[in-house]
């Protein structure tokens, strides 16, 4: 039986022509993660790092007609593939939802320039993209601002702790990337920076939130393990080769990637499951 919240949801949002499976499966992990976080009709949300705006439409349906969702992204309109987030943002804003929605690209969360009324939020959703952060600082340094912005914290990222073997493949994929990553200045990559859920909360407590709440989320339909793997195969030669890094770190890398390899041969890829946590 289908899913009608999900059904409705993905007639809003811009997908592959003739495919929407992909859609409803991410639209479904993002509704679990709005019912986790408790997220009540007729809220105002932030959502710092919205991307194309798959949790952004989870959320502006969860809120309803008197609820407002402000999404905000670094990236500019033109980032993103097959579909940009220019294009994304477009369509979700032309549809039923649009009317409870804003969008803003090339937004740095840390510039002096962007700032919020205090408490003029009730849900600050940082999902799925604390791994593309330069690094701890940065993490620590949003959380702190934003914790004058809303009263509560929504939380989610790929939980490290692999739980099945199937896992194993998206776990080494994650940490190939987070090594390589240390010895750059500049990136697109999908893991930037490595949090286990220990670290995501200490540096949330850091921050000053209260975590009211934790929990493990799985959505083992997800096609993000087999994404983050195939993007590591295929894009590993060339980063390594554009670093000036040590042989011994080369060879390490090398041996993961083998590794990698090899599991991709011979198991069936699930990816990781997913840590979030309430802070107050």
């Amino acid at each position: 039986m289908k899913d009608e919240r999900i059904e409705r949801i993905v007639g809003c949002m811009a997908t592959i022509v003739g495919d929407n499976e992909v859609q409803r499966t991410q639209t479904k992990h993002r509704l679990a993660l709005v019912d986790a976080w408790g997220i009540q009709e007729g809220s105002r949300v932030l959502e710092i790092g919205c991307g194309q705006g798959d949790t952004t439409a989870a959320l502006a349906y969860a809120v309803g007609e008197k609820g407002f969702v402000h999404g905000i992204d670094i990236a500019p309109s033109t980032y993103g593939g097959p579909i940009t987030l220019g294009d994304a943002r477009s369509h979700l804003l032309n549809s039923p939802l649009g009317d409870r929605v804003q969008i803003d690209f090339e937004v740095d969360v840390l510039s002096d320039e962007v700032d919020f009324s205090p408490m003029s939020f009730d849900y600050i959703v940082f999902s799925h993209c604390a791994f593309y952060l330069q690094s701890e600082e940065e993490f620590k340094a949003i959380l702190m601002k934003a914790r004058k912005w809303g009263k509560r914290l929504c939380f989610a990222e790929w939980d490290t702790r692999i739980q099945t073997i199937e896992q194993y493949p998206h776990l080494l994929a994650v940490l190939i990337q987070s090594h390589y990553e240390c010895f750059k200045e500049g990136s697109q990559s999908n893991v930037r920076t490595l949090f286990t859920p220990a670290d995501s909360l200490r540096i949330a407590k850091e921050a000053g939130w209260k975590i009211a709440l934790d929990q493990i989320i799985q959505s083992p339909d997800l096609q993000d393990g087999q994404w983050e793997v195939e993007m590591t195969l295929g894009e590993y030669a060339g980063e390594i080769n554009d670093l000036e890094v040590p042989n011994k770190l080369k060879a390490l890398l090398h041996s993961e990637l083998a590794l990698l390899k090899e599991a991709y041969s011979k198991k069936t890829i699930q990816p990781l499951f997913v840590f979030a946590f309430i802070g107050e």
